[in-house]
């Protein structure tokens, strides 16, 4: 059935009169007429009596009439939710997030979004990199945020945040006086940090800069997730080199200072799907920058 006939037919079974119709319409009455009797004939079944005193509906055309109002109202509300999905007021995000960007302005960016999208849903995965590009590949992910990484084909990227790395020492420790720490200084020290297969690129990171400074780290501690290395660090298991926005955790018994001398940064991207832009992305990623940037 086409919908121009639904919604003729709807508009007489409102009216019940062909001329109050036909004006609603914008028609005149011979193409209602015409309109109506093909939708009769479609169906194979009578939806009006028409007489001297009147047109009324028959049992089938009011049980049509239920269902074809349904039906256009379905219609107008799918047009409606399309429309605002294209102009990125509606819709569903799928956002995939490193640890770290709990302190580097996801939460505040997430609140924002709530505010300035109210009807956009947006549901939460944390996992490493290599998990979340695989997410995006998979279409599984709308949004990455990841460490550092070479975003593969196909993918897009844009960075979110990039700070120093510092070094995280438990209370007490002998360099704890200290205003700021020479790398070369922890040489003997025992080194809690990410493992190899979770964030290949940040364990490859810390050891290029320990062998920069003379040493090649001995690492104790191998995890999975930022507040584990932090956890450890503050029992005395260790130090650690993590990004300066994890000072930010609160956690007891940890001192943070700052590095002496030029090192790489710890950058934070956010990648998605290269092609057609979508505007929900595109209203994050800018209240993500807009986070960070705001950070003390």
């Amino acid at each position: 059935m086409e919908t121009r006939l639904l919604h003729y037919f709807v508009t007489l079974a409102e009216e019940l009169h062909f001329g109050r119709a036909a004006q609603r319409l914008c028609i005149s009455q011979p193409p209602l007429s015409v309109a109506i009797r093909q939708l009769e004939e479609q169906l194979g079944a009578q939806l009006f009596e028409r007489s001297s005193r009147g047109v009324r509906l028959t049992a089938a055309g009011a049980h049509l009439h239920a269902r074809a109002s349904q039906l256009l109202a379905l219609g107008r509300q799918a047009a409606q939710e399309t429309r605002d999905i294209a102009q990125g007021t509606r819709g569903h995000l799928r956002l995939g997030f490193v640890g770290s960007s709990l302190y580097r302005g996801l939460p505040q960016a997430l609140a924002q979004m709530q505010r300035t999208h109210p009807d956009v849903r947006v549901d939460m995965l944390e996992a490493n990199s290599a998990e979340q590009l695989l997410g995006l590949q998979q279409l599984r992910l709308d949004v990455a945020l990841v460490h550092s990484i070479q975003p593969p084909e196909g993918i897009a990227s844009r960075l979110i945040a990039a700070e120093p790395f510092v070094a995280c020492l438990p209370a007490g420790h002998a360099l704890e006086a200290a205003p700021a720490i020479d790398l070369a200084r922890l040489g003997g020290e025992r080194l809690i940090l990410f493992s190899s297969l979770v964030s290949p690129a940040y364990h490859q990171r810390i050891h290029e800069m320990c062998q920069a400074h003379g040493f090649v780290p001995e690492v104790r501690h191998e995890v999975r997730h930022w507040l584990s290395v932090l956890a450890l660090v503050s029992l005395g298991q260790g130090v650690a080199l993590v990004p300066a926005a994890l000072q930010r955790v609160g956690l007891p018994r940890l001192v943070f200072r700052p590095l002496l001398g030029e090192h790489p940064a710890s950058e934070m991207l956010a990648m998605w799907r290269s092609g057609p832009a979508n505007a929900l992305v595109q209203a994050l990623l800018g209240h993500l920058q807009e986070a960070a940037q705001a950070l003390p």
